[in-house]
């Protein structure tokens, strides 16, 4: 009891407890993104219609301009002062010369005079500091404090760029308005009543306005979260104060240039419901529990020695019948598999060495046929056919009448090419340069035959230091190159193409490759057949009857490489050097009588 208790009660109570905890804390902050996600898209809606408000203001101002200025040269006082109050700016529209002299005002109450003739005077500084810059039309002030009372005021201002030939004659229109009540006005109508809070900051960091705690406002002005807006960058942030945690959303106010926040306390957002919705998978973890354990199980003594045994019986599908002997584990039953593909293998390798044999023999046979039909092509077919030859050019010689001896003529081309492929099948069927001058020369013969069919550009290449090798060894890798030069040249579209043989110490490598259109190589050399791909299956014969390793790698495109790789040879027969030093020269004298 206490084994199952140790082993298995505490882990799995262990594990629950680890579950639920990190379950509960990747909720939180799935809800915290959730819920910074939401108010990062209310406050930019919000910075939008705020920024809005403003262009539609200053486009107010425009067309009181374009109104006032329509089919006059100059503007009078009375032209404004007739205007009566102007909406959206609760401190009026004043008139300006471009020189800063005030003209008059419109929807000015009697203390909102004061404001203007402060600004007038001096009492904020320079009077250009509000007007709009040299090339621009509009300008957004900062922050202002009404004389008296305090109160804030933002000045927009603008100085029509065409609307009089006489610049003596342009204006200049500045309406004064509450950031505090435009803020309030459009906020309400865009983010909903509740625990939110705002804050509008203006370029210099000044608070326009704000609602809701003032530790948060605080907390707001201080952070980072100012100062990204201000630079036009819109985001969330987690912020920590004496009030709690808080999800901060803020977004900048474009037109002029501010910036909007909006402060969610993470207390008043996870209510006593939502806790206990993050506690609710706790029902879940034991049946996921018993679930991770049944199919830790059955990967563990399943699946994984399924596919190992998989890997083994693909290993024994190319020839490694020792691999299959690798204990693989797992459950009782995938044991007796093995065991039982086992002993199946053990058939089959007695089967394919028999077949081997089989193989071996028909092929010894075809060989043996070949040379006795190249043989009598060579010695009486061919024969025959030159000492025909000789004889229709005696007869040509001899002859007087010149239509007879034209068609002498054409018999004796006739002939010659008879003769010619007669000689090429004959040293297919038996290649002479491999008894006489070794594999090397043979397959570079090979490719110089190749290169007479045209299309495809063959290059031969030979590495190390050549050795002779037993005479059926040589035999099937001349013939596993010239089947792979034939498929080439019948199924590839190749342009170019590759042989090589590498000698070394520890192996004998047969490479051909090319550069055409590719295949789908199968799984296995059990799928050669069913597939259509008898040459390859020709080539894993041939390979496997002489202990070498067959390697095809080809994909749609990419062309195709076959690799024979025959290790350490123990059938190699040791030549010395002067008679590989004499074949080599033999060779490059049998070449050279081509060329010519």
């Amino acid at each position: 009891m206490s084994q199952l208790f140790f082993f298995v009660i505490l882990p799995v109570t262990i594990l629950l407890l680890v579950f639920t905890f990190w379950n509960i804390s990747v909720h939180q902050q799935a809800m915290r993104s959730m819920v910074a996600e939401r108010d990062e898209r209310l406050v930019q809606s919000a910075a939008s219609a705020l920024s809005m408000e403003i262009e539609n203001r200053l486009a107010a101002l425009k067309t009181l301009a374009q109104l006032s200025s329509f089919g006059k040269s100059d503007i009078r006082r009375e032209d404004l002062t007739n205007l009566g109050e102007i909406p959206g700016f609760e401190y009026g529209v004043a008139l300006f010369t471009p020189e800063g002299t005030l003209i008059g005002t419109s929807g000015v109450e009697n203390e909102d005079a004061k404001f203007w003739e402060e600004l007038v005077k001096g009492g904020f500084g320079s009077l250009d500091a509000f007007l709009p810059p040299s090339g621009s039309e509009t300008r957004i002030s900062p922050l202002l404090r009404a004389p008296g009372t305090e109160q804030k005021v933002v000045l927009l201002a603008y100085r029509p760029g065409s609307l009089s030939e006489d610049a003596s004659t342009q204006r200049v229109f500045m309406g004064g308005l509450s950031p505090e009540a435009l803020a309030r006005d459009v906020l309400s109508r865009a983010i909903p009543a509740g625990h939110i809070s705002l804050a509008v900051v203006d370029q210099k960091g000044e608070m326009l306005y704000q609602t809701g705690s003032a530790a948060m406002d605080v907390s707001l002005e201080k952070s980072t979260a100012v100062k990204e807006a201000l630079q036009g960058e819109s985001g969330t942030a987690n912020l920590t104060s004496k009030g709690g945690e808080q999800v901060v959303a803020f977004s900048p106010v474009a037109a002029p240039g501010w910036a909007l926040l909006a402060a969610e306390s993470w207390d008043m957002i996870a209510n006593p419901t939502l806790e206990m919705t993050q506690v609710a998978p706790l029902v879940m973890v034991p049946l996921l529990l018993i679930f991770l354990a049944a199919l830790w199980f059955g990967a563990r003594q399943v699946i994984q020695p399924l596919q190992s045994l998989e890997a083994q019986a693909a290993s024994v599908a190319w020839g490694d019948y020792e691999e299959i002997e690798k204990p693989v584990g797992g459950i009782a039953e995938i044991r007796r598999l093995q065991s039982e593909l086992i002993h199946l293998t053990q058939k089959v390798r007695a089967a394919q060495e028999s077949l081997h044999s089989y193989i071996g023999a028909i092929t010894a046979g075809q060989e043996e046929e070949r040379q006795r039909l190249a043989r009598e092509l060579h010695d009486d077919t061919l024969q025959s056919l030159i000492a025909l030859k000789q004889r229709v050019q005696l007869a040509h010689l001899n002859l007087k009448d010149p239509s007879v001896g034209e068609a002498l003529v054409e018999l004796e081309g006739l002939a010659e090419l008879t003769i010619d492929n007669l000689r090429r099948l004959t040293r297919a069927l038996r290649p002479i340069y491999l008894e006489d001058l070794g594999l090397g020369a043979a397959l570079e013969m090979l490719v110089r035959e190749a290169n007479q069919n045209g299309g495809v550009s063959f290059h031969f290449q030979r590495h190390g230091s050549e050795r002779r090798l037993q005479p059926s060894v040589e035999l099937a890798l001349y013939r596993i190159a010239q089947e792979a030069i034939s498929n080439i040249l019948r199924h590839s579209n190749a342009t170019q193409a590759y042989l090589e043989i590498h000698y070394s110490e520890k192996n004998v490598i047969l490479r051909v490759s090319d550069n055409g259109k590719g295949f789908e190589v199968p799984n296995s050399p059990a799928e050669f057949a069913p597939g259509g791909h008898f040459g390859l299956l020709g080539l894993h014969e041939r390979a496997e009857l002489i202990g070498a390793k067959l390697e095809i790698r080809s994909s749609p495109g990419k062309g195709a490489q076959l690799i024979v790789e025959l290790p350490s040879p123990n059938n190699a027969r040791e030549s010395d050097r002067d008679a590989v030093t004499a074949a080599g020269t033999l060779a490059q004298q049998t070449r050279a009588d081509a060329d010519q």
